[in-house]
Order: structure tokens, then C-alpha cells, then sequence
């Protein structure tokens, strides 16, 4: 392939839309360095790895010599986004963006190459917008089309109420791509219409309309809902190696392909095919191709040693080769008269309940060191130090200190 097609096969891996693609090729044909932009309301202090889809596209234009702006939506954060909501999103305090956007802007670095973002804060534009300039951004816009969005198109049909302000989101995300020159923009599927509105947007203002690439909602863990803190079902990158070691060794088989292609960097396409034709032979156990995207992530958000330590501790409980004490210790604190066993599960975090952790226990479920145990009424006392395991996958390292 040549130059241009590479630089192409590289943005459109994962990506579920570009628009325009020719126009995309006509900007990378003139050789000049774009303008990539994606931008992050602060709405929460972490971040997981659905959020890593976007920056991990950030970083590949930044590996192609782009520009990218990571932008913190200061100021539409205390909008409050209503994409995908069926009621009005509570607004933040200032307080609560700027403590989550300091937050955010220490994780982000763990993917993108700092030498090569530039931060910004829409504050920055819409702090010294006047009441009038907010009034001739209104007016470059319809309710009709507002409507046309499918998240207000579903509220106004079920009689939900939609905020005014909620109609300005767009508007003012929009601006954003006007404000800053964007060449790209990057966003969620669940962005669509935000994104086109920053082509319509900067024709109006006499600049060339961005091109839009819209990337897939990752599903979490459970294969079927997006990635949500709100969920459970996620993987936060400042999350201990082990945790995001032993999360990933949980998820489908067939859900493992998706996160390839839209979390890795090491793993091409080409070698995607090659570990799903050598699986469907016989010739690799999908738990082995598994350990490949565990052990990559583990190592990009803390390194290669810590990740190596992670997999050598799965390695321990779950195969029972190697020694566990590589596993993180978790003090938990106990009275004088000690914890039962299903308690201690349940306060490890292996088992969501107490009831749950005695019908495990019944069925034989429950591993201390290795050993299998089944009594329910086995107290644990301050001192004890092992390894807790539920399953084949859920295990936990604990020591129990004095309250």
C-alpha cells in the first residue's frame, strides 16, 4: 500500500463512520499537519477503557504527525450532555468539573503523548460569550431539527420533558470545532448528530466543514451493555494490573475480537485473523489470545514489570502454576470475634452478597489457598493471610488486620 493508503487503513481501523472519507484523503494528500479534535465533558473523576477507544485514535493521528486536542468540556459539562439520556442530566458545579478535569488530564497521558496534545478548556471561548453572541448561536439552528435527534425525538414523544439548555448542547459543542479549526473530529456513534453539527457550524463561519469519524460505545464486561461505571460493567485504567489482568481473562470469547480491534495497538488485523484461524484448528486456546490483549493493556497503563507480575499472579490461582504471592495484598479489617466466610468473600469483593457466597460455598465453589472448603460457619481472624478464590476466576489475596 502506499503512504496515503496506510495512513487510511489506520484511522478507518474500528471505526464505524467517516464522513467524508475523500474529503479525510484530500487533507492527508496536502501533507499538512491537521487538526484532530475530540472533546471530554469531566462528568466523572476516572476514566475506563471505553473511553480509551477515542484517545487510542487520538494517538494513532498523533503517530501519523496530527495535531490533537483533547478538549475538556468545562463549560457544556455544567450543561449537562443529554445524549443517550431519557431526563434532564444534572448539571455539575464548577467545583466538580474542574477536580474531574485535573483528574483527566493526569489519566489521558497514560495513552496520548503529551509532547503532542494540546489541552483546552471551552471555557476558554464561551467564559467571555455574551448573552447576545449565545442568543446568534441559537439562532443558526431549528427546534424542528433539534427534534430530529433521537434522544429528544423519543422524550417529546413519551411526553418527557427537554430542558431549553439541552438544546444548546449541540450548539455549543459544535462551536467548539469552530473555535479550535478542527480538521477531524472524533466521537462516539452516540455523537453523530453533535459531530455533524460542527460541519454546519464552521460552513457558517466560513471555515471548511470538519470530517467526522465516529467510533463504536465498547461494550463492557457482561458482552451486552456500553461500558458504564453506573453498569459495573467496566475497567478503569487506574485500576491495579491485576484487576485489569484478571477482568479481561473473564470476557467472551467472541467479545475478546471487538476489544482487539478497538483497544489494541500491538495486535494487527492481520494477526487477529491468524489467532482466529489457528483457534478454529485447534492450534491456540482462546484463553491464550486472551492473555495477549490482558497482558498489552496491563503494560500500557502501568508497565511492563507490574504487568508481567499481574500475569504471573493469574497464572498462580487459576492454573496453579507459580507462586501467588505475586498477587496484591488487600488489608481487611475485623473485630476481635472475626469474620465468617461468606462475609470475608463478600467484603474481598469475589462475591457481590453474603447469600451468594453460601450457595458458592454449597456448591463447592470455594477455594482457600487451593484447598476446596465448604463451611459456611468458619470464622477468620485477624492474622490469617491467603489466597480466597470463587470460580475459576474471581480470587482475591487478603490479610485480616485488627479494627
Amino acid at each position: 500500500m502506499s503512504e496515503l493508503e496506510q495512513a487510511l487503513a489506520t484511522i478507518a481501523r474500528g471505526a464505524d463512520e467517516i464522513i467524508k472519507r475523500e474529503d479525510l484523503a484530500e487533507r492527508l494528500k496536502t501533507g499538512r499537519q491537521l487538526r484532530i479534535k475530540a472533546g471530554f465533558d469531566p462528568t466523572a473523576p476516572d476514566l475506563h477503557l471505553g473511553h480509551t477507544v477515542l484517545l487510542n485514535k487520538m494517538r494513532q493521528f498523533q503517530d501519523l504527525g496530527h495535531q490533537v486536542i483533547f478538549l475538556i468540556g468545562d463549560f457544556t459539562g455544567m450543561i449537562g450532555d443529554p445524549t443517550g439520556k431519557n431526563v434532564t442530566r444534572k448539571p455539575l458545579t464548577r467545583e466538580d468539573v474542574l477536580a474531574n478535569a485535573e483528574t483527566y488530564a493526569e489519566q489521558v497521558y497514560k495513552v496520548l503523548d503529551k509532547e503532542r496534545t494540546e489541552l483546552r478548556f471551552n471555557s476558554e471561548w464561551f467564559g467571555s460569550m455574551s448573552a447576545a453572541d449565545m442568543i446568534k448561536l441559537a439562532a443558526q439552528h431549528t427546534v424542528a431539527r433539534m427534534l430530529e435527534r433521537d434522544d429528544f425525538t423519543k422524550r417529546y414523544a413519551a411526553q418527557q420533558p427537554i430542558a431549553i439548555h439541552e438544546f444548546l448542547y449541540p450548539l455549543v459543542q459544535g462551536y467548539d470545532s469552530v473555535a479550535l479549526k478542527a480538521d477531524v473530529e472524533l466521537g462516539g456513534t452516540d455523537q453523530k448528530f453533535n459531530l455533524l453539527m460542527g460541519r454546519a457550524l464552521q460552513e457558517h463561519h466560513g471555515q471548511p466543514p470538519q470530517i467526522v469519524l465516529t467510533m463504536p460505545l465498547l461494550e463492557g464486561l457482561d458482552g451486552v451493555n456500553k461500558m458504564s461505571k453506573s453498569l459495573g460493567n467496566y475497567i478503569g485504567i487506574n485500576e491495579p494490573a491485576i484487576d485489569i489482568v484478571t477482568k479481561t481473562m473473564k470476557i467472551g470469547d467472541e467479545l475478546m475480537w471487538r476489544w482487539f480491534e478497538l483497544l489494541s495497538f500491538d495486535t494487527s488485523l492481520d494477526d487477529m485473523a491468524r489467532m482466529k484461524g489457528e483457534i478454529a484448528s485447534g492450534q491456540l486456546n482462546p484463553r491464550d489470545a486472551k492473555l495477549v490483549l490482558a497482558r498489552e493493556l496491563a503494560t500500557r497503563f502501568h508497565d511492563s514489570s507490574v504487568a508481567e507480575q499481574a500475569i504471573t499472579g493469574w497464572h498462580a490461582v487459576v492454573r496453579g502454576e507459580g507462586d501467588t504471592s505475586s498477587l496484591p495484598l488487600t488489608d481487611i479489617k475485623v473485630s476481635a470475634e472475626g469474620m465468617r466466610l461468606p462475609s470475608l468473600l463478600t467484603a474481598a469483593g469475589i462475591t457481590a452478597s453474603n447469600s451468594e457466597a453460601n450457595r458458592k460455598l454449597k456448591e463447592r465453589a470455594v477455594r482457600i489457598d487451593a484447598e476446596v472448603v465448604e463451611d459456611t460457619q468458619r470464622i477468620f481472624h485477624a492474622g490469617f493471610e491467603g489466597v480466597l478464590q470463587v470460580g475459576k476466576r474471581n480470587f482475591a489475596r487478603v490479610r485480616l488486620t485488627s479494627e
